[in-house]
């Protein structure tokens, strides 16, 4: 009898990469694509626990999952640091380089 594959253990390697390459984007769309993976980890897992001998490619479900993990971990900072941003300087001043400046200025007490 041939192993099967865990069928989202490819899918979960993708999101958990992807979500750790996008933290840059206001952490938002990371989050997601890390909670995606999360749950279809644990649906594989699941799967994987009932039966393990039936399944090959458990080590990329579970990188894929730790790297949802680490992903998730990071976008929750990033999305704490622009919440922090937009809240202590405005979004006035952070769409606005001068702004920034004179701001930057203040705080640096020149």
């Amino acid at each position: 009898m041939e192993n099967q594959k865990l069928p989202n253990a490819t899918a979960v390697l993708v999101l958990g990469i992807i979500s750790i390459i996008t933290c840059c984007c206001y952490g938002i769309l990371g989050l997601i694509l890390a909670i995606v993976a999360l749950v279809l980890a644990n649906k594989d897992m699941a799967l994987y626990r009932q039966s393990p001998e039936k399944f090959s490619n458990y080590s990329n479900l579970n990188v894929g999952r730790i790297l949802a993990i680490i992903g998730l971990v990071i976008n929750i900072l990033s999305l704490v640091y622009f919440i922090w941003a937009i809240s202590y300087f405005g979004l006035e001043t952070l769409q606005n380089p001068e702004l920034m400046q004179e701001k930057m200025r203040e705080l640096q007490g020149m």
